[in-house]
């Protein structure tokens, strides 16, 4: 009868007991009124984070937003810079010809 009790590894048993154990009391204690407050509190603080993660996020993307169109604008005013010089350039080469087409017909 001794014999079987000898295969059995004590030190696993052991180890599986005390788990049972603590399992146990933890259940005990994390189900526990004081630990429902924490928990609570807890909670509290982490919605009152979020808050202000979220202004803060609001703010950021709101000045995001300005700077884009303020950066668009930029860019189309740049744009139309350069197509305002370009037509210039244009004009004052084909503009020597133009004039000198219209010389022309009136002489003749």
């Amino acid at each position: 009868m001794f014999k079987c009790l000898e295969c059995i590894n004590w030190k696993k048993t052991g180890i599986f007991a005390a788990g049972v154990a603590f399992g146990t009391a933890g259940i005990k204690i994390l189900a526990s009124k004081d630990a429902k407050k924490v928990y609570t509190n807890c909670t509290a603080a982490v919605l009152r984070g979020k808050e202000c993660v979220m202004k803060t996020v609001n703010t950021v993307q709101e000045n995001a937003e300005d700077i884009y169109a303020d950066a668009k604008n930029i860019n189309d005013e740049r744009k139309a810079q350069e197509d305002a010089a370009m037509c210039e350039d244009t004009s004052k080469a084909c503009g020597d010809t133009f004039e000198e087409v219209k010389t022309d017909e009136v002489s003749d």
